[in-house]
Formats: C-alpha cells, sequence, structure tokens
C-alpha cells in the first residue's frame, strides 16, 4: 500500500532529508531505527511521522500476518514493515510540503505590540540567539561545547573561551544579545557556521535522568541548515547579506545578490579549470566580502582581467580583432590595473561592480568555449 505523505510537512531542505535519510538506510547498524526517528523528529513537523513509525512492525509481516488485508486505505498498515515505510518517504521526499510561516497574528496585522516584521536590531539579535539556542538543544554544539554526563567528571572546555578563542571577544556565553555591538552580531554569527554539527546518533542516559547524548557529528549537514536558518532572519529584517554557501568566504557574511548573479557565481566557481580556480575563489571573496573596500574591489578585477589577458586569443579567434580589445580597454584606461598619472579615476563605485561582473561573466564565457572546442 502506497505511504500518504500528505499530513507529514519538511522543515529541512528537501535535498538535504534526502540525503541524511539515504544514509540512515546504508547505515549497517542494529539501532538504525533510532537513527530515523532523530531525523524525522529534526526535519520533520510535530511528532506525527514519528508517531506513524512506531506504529509499523520492525520487520516485514508474514503472509498469515491479519494485518495485510485490513482496511484498504489505512496508511500506517497495509502490511509495510518500518524500513519499506522509511525508504518510501525517503524517495518520495520531493513530495512533501514545506512548513510555511504562520500567518499574521492580529497584533501584528494592527500593527500593534512588538515590531510586526521583526526587523529591528534587537528583535533580530534575540531572534538569532534563539536559532542557536535551538541548534544547542539538538546537541549541534555538543562537539566544540562538550556535553554533561552524571557518570562523567565534567571537564567540559569554557564554552566563552571556545568562541573567544575564534573570535577574540571573551565573556560571549551565555548569549546575550542586548550587549552586542554590530560587528560582535555579525562575527557571532560567523563563529556558529564554523563551530554547529549535526549529531546523527543520540540515545537517552536513563540514570539520574541524564538526558540525551549526541554522538556521530558532521558538519555538512549541520551548516546547511544553520546557513539557510540565519539568511532567512537576515533577509526577513531586510539586512543586506547573506552567509556565503561556497567558495574561499564559505560561511561568512557577503552581499547579497539577486539570483541570476548568484548563479554566474556558482557557475564560475564549479566549473573552471583547476588552474584558475584558485583565482576565481579569491576574486570573489575580495568583491563580496561584508568589508569589502573599493581597492579590494580594484583588486578583484584585476585579479579576471588578467585571466582573461591569458585567454586573449581565444577571444581574438571567437569574437574577432579589434573587438576584444574593449574588454581590456577599461582596465587599461580606468584607474584599475596599471594605475598611472594619465588614467581616469573619478568615476562611481559602482563601475566597479559593472566591470566585475562583466569580467566574471566573461570569464565563465570563455569556459564554456573552451569545453565546446575540446568536444568538437
Amino acid at each position: 500500500m502506497s505511504l500518504d505523505v500528505s499530513n507529514y510537512e519538511l522543515l529541512w531542505p528537501t535535498s538535504l532529508f534526502v540525503s541524511e535519510g539515504e544514509r540512515v538506510l546504508r547505515s549497517s547498524s542494529t539501532a538504525w531505527e533510532h537513527r530515523a526517528i532523530w531525523l524525522m523528529t529534526e526535519a520533520l513537523v510535530g511528532t506525527t511521522a514519528v508517531a506513524d513509525f512506531e506504529d509499523l512492525p520492525s520487520h516485514p509481516a508474514s503472509s498469515d500476518d491479519p494485518w495485510v488485508t485490513t482496511t484498504p486505505g489505512w496508511g500506517k498498515r497495509g502490511g509495510m514493515d518500518q524500513r519499506t515505510w522509511f525508504t518510501e518517504l525517503v524517495s518520495r521526499a520531493a513530495e512533501l510540503r514545506h512548513a510555511a510561516e504562520p500567518r499574521p497574528y492580529w497584533p501584528q496585522r494592527q500593527g500593534r505590540g512588538l515590531s510586526h516584521d521583526g526587523s529591528t536590531p534587537q528583535d533580530t539579535r534575540r531572534g538569532f540567539a534563539r536559532i542557536i539556542s535551538g541548534f544547542a538543544d539538538n546537541g549541534y554544539l555538543v562537539e566544540v561545547f562538550g556535553e554533561e554526563c552524571v557518570d562523567e567528571p565534567n571537564d567540559l572546555p569554557d564554552a566563552s573561551e571556545v568562541i573567544d578563542q575564534r573570535l577574540g571577544i571573551p565573556g560571549l556565553w551565555p548569549l546575550a544579545p542586548e550587549t552586542w555591538e554590530e560587528d560582535t552580531f555579525f562575527g557571532l554569527i560567523e563563529v556558529f557556521h564554523d563551530m554547529v554539527s549535526r549529531p546523527r546518533a543520540r540515545r537517552f542516559h536513563n540514570w539520574n535522568m541524564c538526558g540525551w547524548h549526541h554522538s556521530e557529528f558532521h558538519n555538512g549537514p549541520a551548516r546547511i541548515l544553520y546557513r539557510g536558518k540565519i539568511n532567512q532572519m537576515l533577509r526577513s529584517a531586510g539586512i543586506e547579506y547573506e552567509l556565503a554557501a561556497e567558495g574561499e568566504d564559505l560561511g561568512r557574511l557577503v552581499a547579497v545578490t539577486d539570483d541570476a548573479r548568484s548563479a554566474l557565481v556558482h557557475r564560475a566557481l564549479n566549473d573552471s579549470a583547476p588552474d584558475i580556480t584558485t583565482r576565481i575563489r579569491h576574486a570573489i571573496a575580495l568583491f563580496r566580502g561584508r568589508d569589502t573596500t573599493v581597492e579590494s574591489k580594484r583588486s578583484a578585477i584585476v585579479t579576471l582581467a588578467g585571466i582573461l589577458e591569458e585567454r586573449r586569443a581565444l577571444l581574438k579567434e571567437q569574437i574577432g580583432k579589434p573587438d576584444e580589445g574593449a574588454l581590456f580597454e577599461i582596465a587599461n584606461r580606468y584607474d584599475l590595473r596599471h594605475r598611472k598619472a594619465d588614467q581616469r579615476g573619478d568615476y562611481d563605485e559602482a563601475f566597479l561592480d559593472w566591470i566585475f561582473w562583466w569580467y566574471l561573466a566573461t570569464v565563465e564565457l570563455t569556459n564554456r568555449l573552451i569545453v565546446s572546442r575540446a568536444s568538437s
């Protein structure tokens, strides 16, 4: 009998749920069911899916099992065992609805009470503290902060010192958002990106109600989840930065760009030849960092211009001379590359943005031309 997925909602990106679910199914551990329950607890809204899973037999039903012929359409039975059910859930994850934010309540609709859009700096910082609290509750900071146990000596590292070693600011744990300057707030966003790590297994320690203990950590899925939550928070607050998902500046706050330019960055980072990938990564990091300057933007453009110079023969061949010279005329005649006295320097910084994206798009174009020529 086919699984009814209409009652389940995803909190996670679909692809992440699928990859972690497939890993659970590949597990040779006899306790794979506990890993599946932990994954569903994290990735799905509420407890419905877990309850349905636990209501199934752990092994396939025999031919004389009375449940096999039970009422058609009752999705919890019908001959399914837990592995078959979970396998189908993972394979049909694309059909799951994603959880949506609740519609505004009366005070928000009337513009009373707290800021209705949560966009004030203090609201945003408190929201960040709640996000970190949620990660901590689910064991995502255990790998760096440790975890208390009644059976073991509590020689845990001082969490505040752990953060201080990375950020250079003492006394930041427990989190106190009302005390943060802007640089501290943004620094904490980046620090926790590097510290979160998802526990893929957990066990409950009954003695003296010690609680859950977490293990088998992996930072990959944790960082995907973290970036998603933080970037959504920043968008809601109207803050025009986001955590980079790839590149030399992975996990660092960068300027938000539109979807088309984000896609261009992705292609340039992933489709370039190994001999220029490092330079492209560096140029992108120079250009889009939160602390970028006019000089760093110039340096980013110069780096891309150098790659195009190396490919000038290809450009001449494809677009013809002297048209290819227009690409380099701007870099040579304006105060960008050679920095000569007769070069023009009285232009708006927006000009740097334009030339950077033009050059990056041209690098990506030459990547495709090289591949096309090689395959012809």
